[in-house]
């Protein structure tokens, strides 16, 4: 809109109006080579907030305690951020899945203004970055990993996870995991 609509819409002269725009306190303000003012209609861009999604999931329903733990602590991350929560989402489900039902409906009705999980592997144990670009970097990661080692060795870990579910068995694979993870930390710890 113009600098003069803008001036009339908040009850202001339009003098003020171009002493705010001059002295850069109209975010977003620009003007054309012609001269005039232009301000972003704010009302519009306010009108097409939905708010954050907080989404919480864990492998099975006997972790339920655990979901419940997640949820408050992505609730508390919220507020501390000052988030307006549209919607909390809690699910059951492999983060191998890839057809969760809850998740597919978030990102095909695509009405958030980001989703929040605790850990990147919470949404999905592979093609994270892959989801993050189709959601134009909407998604927001409570504990980011710092340490790219440490990804690389979840990586390795949920691989090996993987393939071993579709070979022997999802009990069968957890111990295995188990005790992968129990190595790889014992190495960590000689190394230190």
């Amino acid at each position: 809109m113009k600098l003069s609509k803008y001036a009339k819409e908040l009850g202001v002269d339009y003098r003020t109006a171009w002493n705010w725009f001059k002295a850069g306190k109209i975010e977003r303000a620009y003007q054309t080579p012609t001269g005039t003012v232009i301000v972003p209609d704010i009302k519009n861009e306010q009108s097409k907030t939905y708010g954050v999604i907080l989404y919480a999931r864990t492998s099975s329903s006997q972790n339920k305690d655990l979901l419940d733990n997640q949820v408050k602590r992505l609730e508390d991350y919220a507020a501390a951020k000052g988030y307006k929560v549209k919607q909390v989402v809690k699910e059951f489900g492999s983060g191998l899945n890839d057809e969760r039902k809850q998740l597919t409906k978030i990102l095909q009705e695509n009405k958030y203004d980001k989703i929040i999980v605790e850990h990147k592997d919470r949404l999905t144990r592979f093609g994270f970055n892959y989801i993050q670009l189709l959601t134009e970097n909407r998604i927001e990661v409570m504990n980011e990993s710092k340490e790219k080692d440490e990804d690389l060795v979840k990586d390795l870990i949920s691989i090996i996870h993987c393939f071993s579910a579709r070979i022997y068995g999802l009990r069968r694979s957890q111990r295995l995991k188990s005790k992968i993870e129990q190595v790889i930390e014992d190495t960590n710890n000689e190394t230190e």
